[in-house]
């Protein structure tokens, strides 16, 4: 069985939107990976080998957003057409429509009982919607320019909004008040998202950085300067240990937070990296870009205890205790911080002539294409 430390590789390779990939997000019961794309489509594929993906066409413009409901019955979506739809997940791919925005709108996110919805629109406002009712509720609307992204806390009590006035902000949905503003941005703010415990945000930017900011103190405790281009999504592993981010410089990275530090370059999207997201398990995690592809990677992170990992890395040579969310500050240095470095993935040629012959195949229902999958993998 593989450790902590165990590369992630390349499992599946889906192709099939016509434009590039905007968003994904996988469904709770693990079987399904949604995706968005300029094409004004989303995919629904299934994960089981050999099994059909399916298409939902009914936006009129990019598809910016998409998440699954808690239930995995629902699936929201936001469009540049500056509506909201909820999906039944059925052959049909019937969908009701939510209209109250006046500008494209850039994400979408459920409560943690499926009973909300929260978006965030180039309005400048951000709604919050009734799931069962299908209609507005309230709106939230102190940013100053486009706001890209919203999201609620995972016990449903904040929502975290960011956008290009250069800041993120919270909201407590009991009074409808921005209780924080944190501005220390060098630019748009691209993304945001809570942790899985709620005590830490996270956001991305196009000035390239990755911040955390922990919420008990409203302070900024990492700050991440690893790409080389704008920062355009990210995700936090449901342990709170590690985070991806996908970027325009063609690359998806992942952090250690406990030690605070950069542990993997991946490279395999031939376009700026739009969109990552960690499945609900954290054994898996996709991404998508502009080169129209949807990478769905394998990873075992905390498969195994923390200290056997240790154990078996003897150059990890701190015994540290179990990790946990208040230890997300960085800690003391580690000895093998000084002799490693950020790994590289990179697909070669071979790889990639391997992913054209591969036997596994999903059919398009709507469309009847093949897309190719792949379950091939090679580390650099």
């Amino acid at each position: 069985m593989g450790s902590v430390l165990d590369d992630p590789f390349l499992e599946r390779h889906f192709r099939g939107h016509k434009d590039a990939v905007t968003c994904a997000d996988f469904n709770p019961n693990q079987n399904q990976l949604a995706t968005g794309s300029v094409d004004r489509t989303l995919m629904i594929w299934n994960l089981a080998p050999k099994a059909r993906a399916f298409r939902f066409v009914g936006h009129q413009d990019t598809v910016t957003g998409l998440q699954f409901s808690p239930s995995g019955r629902l699936l929201a979506s936001s469009s540049k057409d500056r509506t909201v739809r909820l999906w039944t997940l059925s052959l049909k791919g019937e969908s009701s429509v939510l209209k109250g925005h006046t500008a494209a709108v850039r994400s979408v996110s459920f409560s943690h009982d499926g009973y909300s919805l929260v978006t965030a629109s180039d309005d400048k406002s951000v709604i919050v919607w009734s799931v069962p009712r299908r209609c507005y509720v309230y709106s939230l609307s102190q940013h100053t320019n486009w706001v890209r992204c919203a999201r609620f806390s995972p016990d449903g009590r904040l929502i975290a909004s960011c956008g290009d006035d250069c800041s993120v902000r919270l909201w407590d949905t009991s009074t409808k008040c921005c209780i924080n503003t944190f501005t220390n941005c060098g630019g748009s703010v691209t993304f945001v998202d809570f942790n899985a415990s709620g005590t830490c945000i996270a956001s991305s930017g196009d000035d390239s950085c990755l911040k955390i900011w922990d919420l008990r103190t409203n302070k900024l405790i990492q700050h991440y300067q690893v790409h080389s281009g704008g920062s355009n999504s990210l995700s936090f592993h449901p342990s709170n240990n590690y985070l991806i981010s996908g970027s325009s410089d063609r690359t998806v990275k992942i952090l250690d937070l406990l030690e605070g530090r950069l542990i993997y370059t991946l490279h395999g999207h031939k376009g700026a990296v739009i969109t990552v997201a960690f499945s609900r398990l954290g054994d898996h995690f996709a991404s998508g870009g502009t080169d129209c592809q949807v990478l769905l990677w394998k990873t075992n992170f905390d498969r195994k205890r923390y200290r056997d990992v240790l154990l078996q890395h003897s150059w990890r040579s701190t015994p540290d205790p179990l990790p946990h969310l208040s230890d997300i500050h960085p800690r003391t240095p580690h000895a093998h911080l000084h002799r490693s470095q950020a790994t590289g993935i990179q697909f070669r040629r071979s790889v990639m002539a391997a992913e054209s012959r591969s036997t596994e195949i999903v059919s398009d229902l709507l469309y009847g294409t093949m897309i190719a999958t792949t379950e091939n993998r090679e580390a650099m």
